[in-house]
């Protein structure tokens, strides 16, 4: 595949891993009797922290173990999160999520046990996409390395 070609692929896969996970949002919101909290600013955001999950799985090597990947996307993430959250939570009012009942939170913009969530479905989300890749680019074979270092 040509290099545009790449990339439009890539944005791609942005779209609709920020497009799934704003439905399992939106879901998840309404099931809990929260719709108020559903934001078109959510989708942004997922869209935008999908590029650093695909990217990951695209350019580090396969000898990188998965979990150190899960891990630095939720990092990431979480970092992120603080920052659009004190934007559009703190100094706009926008109110999109508030994590201040959730332990070990900071200003309710981000909490531990979320970043641990993160972690888990950034593991999923390399994944998703490294077999996406393949099947359309084709190349290696995704295979992974669960070790913790």
């Amino acid at each position: 595949m040509e290099r545009t070609g790449e990339w439009v692929f890539s944005m791609l896969l942005w779209v609709f891993g920020g497009t799934f996970y704003f439905f399992v949002e939106v879901v998840w919101k309404t099931l809990s009797g929260n719709q108020d909290g559903i934001s078109w600013t959510m989708l942004l955001l997922a869209i935008f922290l999908c590029i650093p999950l695909e990217r990951l799985g695209c350019e580090l090597p396969w000898e990188m173990s998965l979990l150190v990947q899960s891990v630095l996307c939720a990092i990431g993430i979480t970092a992120t999160e603080f920052v659009v959250g004190c934007i559009l939570n703190i100094w706009l009012g926008l109110n999109v999520w508030d994590y201040s009942a959730m332990p070990f939170n900071l200003w309710g913009q981000i909490c531990i046990p979320f970043m641990g969530l993160w972690a888990v479905l950034s593991a999923f989300a390399i994944v998703v996409f490294d077999w996406m890749r393949y099947a359309v680019q084709g190349g290696v074979k995704p295979h992974y390395q669960v070790k913790v270092i």
